[in-house]
């Protein structure tokens, strides 16, 4: 597996990955669907503090257009015979960035360089908004 969540879920990824608490059992299915077809750097980001508007972000890596289309029918699948709803998805006439929205957790499948120029997981683990100016700063 390449991505872990709990001691329920076993674990072989070399790489750190986020362990979000996240209410249900939806996450590992979306988990073991992006595994089923490969996906690469599979992370997890835990954004409850950031946003209200969903819980989780999943970021997976594939090496072709093809791929990351099939993954995002292969996660979208997976989740309805969970018997979960998809709310979504864009970016399927391209491949190169699929959005799969399932409510509380939003599954970004991108090719390795839209990833890399888009950087989704420093936007999220970063601050939120800009540093307040420092006492003694001047005014603009």
């Amino acid at each position: 597996m390449n991505a872990s969540l709990s001691p329920s879920v076993p674990s072989g990824s070399p790489e750190p990955v986020s362990s979000p608490a996240v209410s249900g059992s939806l996450l590992p299915t979306v988990l073991n669907a992006l595994e089923d077809i490969k996906a690469k750097n599979i992370e997890v980001l835990d954004v409850r503090a950031l946003t209200s508007l969903f819980d989780t972000l999943v970021i997976a890596s594939a090496d072709s257009t093809r791929q990351t289309r099939a993954l995002a029918h292969h996660v979208a699948d997976e989740v309805r015979n969970a018997g979960a709803r998809v709310l979504g998805m864009e970016g399927l006439r391209s491949g190169e960035w699929i959005l799969v929205d399932l409510g509380n957790i939003i599954v970004h499948l991108m090719q390795p360089t839209v990833r890399d120029f888009y950087d989704l997981s420093s936007l999220w683990k970063g601050p939120l908004r800009p540093a307040s100016p420092q006492v003694g700063d001047p005014a603009p």
